[in-house]
């Protein structure tokens, strides 16, 4: 084999051994189909729970989990992937089963007034912090108080104004005491809305209504949330934080149903590269996925059928415009013509590939049976908006005498800057609009577009926290902290507040679809598709189910055991790894698989439908000029 050709095997074989004395990964997900080591039949007992002897030795689970968040302060994280450590380490009053309904959490059960106004919660009363500390109704009262305070700066702090008084309280017009929310007794307290709010359970199961330990963040302030200061309430409690590398969290004791938790450890590995995640995963060092690459579906659909999980997500991608800047300000035509210049069937069926709906509107089907609003040029032909863009364009002042340059933001990610790339594209072939890609790490993203000095046109989207058209309108309230669009308009904001106040379903659902019917019009976002999820799992790994909110608490979770060796084609072993460090990856050999002793290039288009992600022609073409990386 020549020296050329060995470089990439041999570092491949260097890479395995290092990630074998990693942990406890030991599954081979490098076989080929039909050869990786296959779990055992689930047995459970009468209560529903599995029986010891299928269990794996030790219960540790590797999630991969997409941006590393910025912080782990529940009332001031942003983001899914904080969420989804977040749901680990805290309970609310409510919580959510594996399969997304809403149970009592820390609340052992409540009642709501006749005008659906007043909720009455009565607490558990063995409940503890992760320290052994008691945890009563005061430390959620404080918790919430917080999370409305101005002072606090809450990212989510707007999905509490159905709260009476609320929105007084977070302009800071009132104090937080006034905020709707008082104190009965030590286990009993008592939260008053505005309005009946049909979704607020499911916003107590929320991060911004999580409980914090008022000692633990009043001794070390802003560093309250990190290892060996943080003090939860969830079944996990946070360990270890390496940046950029991982977060890992172990079992909490004082959990109220700790005995309940089987997994012992679970790490949060941070994931901005979908392709090197299905590496990792194919090498046994994930178990969970946070997402795949689009590219790769065809392969993953024909290699990994039972470990590729697609399902339905409540969520909308699309890409927002700053409307505080040019060429936006007071620019509705543009942003018209620019919505309708991008065919969304081609970026689904050639892009994205793994079911997503194209969209032209904010909120996605399948919420509680609201009826999406839809543009009238929803039922054009791509040529009809095409031609209607062009002449958007030219009544905007651009032409071919007069082009348009502008610039796309997004967070890194192989997905968003293939689906970056497909919209440049689009807009060239139809208006000659020329792009510059900008490619961010996310916390920089974040606050790109928060400020809204340097932003033109920037990915979006939105995963909703709870099951409510509101969820997705909410944001765009004037004023809002996660309005990056600078968007204004009364007649919307009215809308919002009458929805607040609505007791009536059907009117309230009437309200929110013209509240979206003035967004639409007003082109203030560029809808691309309704979300699905898409991931890999390991098939040892049980207790999750699939739920449109994407919602999977680690504490459901467990693994089987795997068959015994008979049963499946052993892999080419290993050397033994001490006890401390968990048992070694095993790896297919080098020659078996696919493209691994190759040397080969190539554009993507000219590549077969099912190539080997690991191999040399899964490479992506080369970045284009003004894209910094994905």
């Amino acid at each position: 084999m020549p020296v050329r050709a060995m470089i990439p095997s041999l570092l491949f074989a260097c890479s395995a051994l290092l990630l074998a004395a990693c942990g406890e990964r030991g599954i081979d997900f490098g076989n080929r189909q039909g050869e990786r080591p296959q779990p055992v039949d689930l047995i459970v007992d009468a209560d529903g729970r599995p029986d010891p002897g299928v269990l794996a030795a030790e219960q540790v689970i590797f999630r991969g989990n997409g941006d590393e968040p910025s912080t782990l302060d529940p009332h001031r994280a942003l983001g899914v992937p904080s969420a989804h450590i977040l749901r680990d380490l805290f309970e609310g009053l409510t919580t959510e089963t594996p399969d997304g309904k809403v149970i009592p959490g820390a609340a052992l059960r409540w009642n709501i007034s006749r005008d659906a106004r007043t909720y009455t919660f009565y607490l558990r009363r063995d409940l503890a912090w992760s320290n052994g500390a008691p945890l009563d109704a005061r430390d959620f009262v404080y918790s919430l108080r917080r999370a409305a305070n101005p002072r606090t700066a809450s990212a989510g702090a707007n999905a509490l104004l159905p709260i009476q008084n609320a929105r007084e309280v977070l302009a800071g017009e009132l104090p937080v005491e006034e905020l709707g929310i008082s104190l009965l007794d030590e286990y009993t307290m008592q939260i008053t809305l505005t309005g009946p709010t049909p979704y607020f359970l499911s916003l107590l199961a929320s991060p911004v209504a999580f409980p914090v330990n008022r000692a633990n963040v009043e001794e070390f302030g802003e560093r309250f949330a990190r290892p060996g200061n943080l003090v939860s309430n969830g079944a996990f409690v946070l360990t270890d934080w390496k940046p950029r590398v991982s977060i890992e969290l172990r079992a909490n004791p004082y959990f109220r149903e700790a005995e309940q938790v089987l997994a012992e450890r679970v790490v949060y590995v941070h994931t901005e590269e979908l392709a090197a995640e299905v590496k990792q995963f194919r090498l046994g060092e994930l178990d969970w996925t946070h997402e795949v690459p689009n590219n790769q579906f065809r392969w993953l659909q024909k290699n990994y059928p039972d470990e590729l999980q697609i399902s339905p997500w409540m969520g909308s991608y699309f890409f927002g415009y700053n409307l505080t800047q040019e060429p936006f300000i007071d620019n509705p035509a543009l942003r018209l013509a620019l919505i309708l210049a991008i065919d969304r069937a081609i970026i689904t069926d050639k892009v994205t590939q793994f079911g997503e709906q194209p969209s032209f509107s904010l909120v996605p089907p399948g919420i509680d049976g609201y009826v999406a609003f839809a543009p009238h040029y929803a039922d054009w032909s791509q040529e009809e908006r095409n031609h209607e863009a062009r002449r958007l364009f030219e009544q905007a002042g651009y032409s071919d005498d007069r082009p348009l340059h502008v610039e796309i933001r997004y967070n890194t990610s192989d997905n968003n800057k293939k689906i970056a790339l497909a919209v440049a594209s689009m807009w060239k072939q139809v208006l000659g609009v020329t792009s510059t890609l900008v490619s961010e790490e996310f916390r920089v993203f974040l606050q790109n577009r928060e400020q809204k000095v340097i932003t033109q046109v920037f990915r979006a989207g939105w995963i909703s926290d709870y099951n409510d058209p509101y969820s997705f309108l909410e944001m765009f309230r004037s004023g809002h902290p996660r309005n990056d669009y600078g968007y204004s308009n009364s007649s919307f904001d009215a809308l919002l507040d009458e929805v607040g106040t609505e007791r009536v379903r059907a009117r309230r659902e009437r309200l929110m679809f013209e509240a979206e019917r003035v967004l639409m019009a007003d082109s203030v976002i560029i809808p691309v598709y309704s979300y699905v999820t898409k991931r890999l799992v390991n098939p040892h790994l049980r207790g999750w189910q699939p739920n449109v909110m994407d919602h999977h608490l680690s504490r459901y979770m467990f693994k089987l055991k795997s068959r015994p060796s008979g049963a499946s084609r052993a892999a080419t072993p290993m050397p033994q790894i001490d006890a401390e460090t968990g048992p070694a990856v095993n790896l297919t050999p080098l020659e078996d698989i696919p493209g691994e002793a190759a040397d080969a290039s190539g554009p993507e288009d000219e590549q077969p439908d099912a190539v080997d992600p690991l191999s040399p022609e899964s490479a992506e073409p080369v970045t284009p000029k003004g894209d910094d990386g994905a």
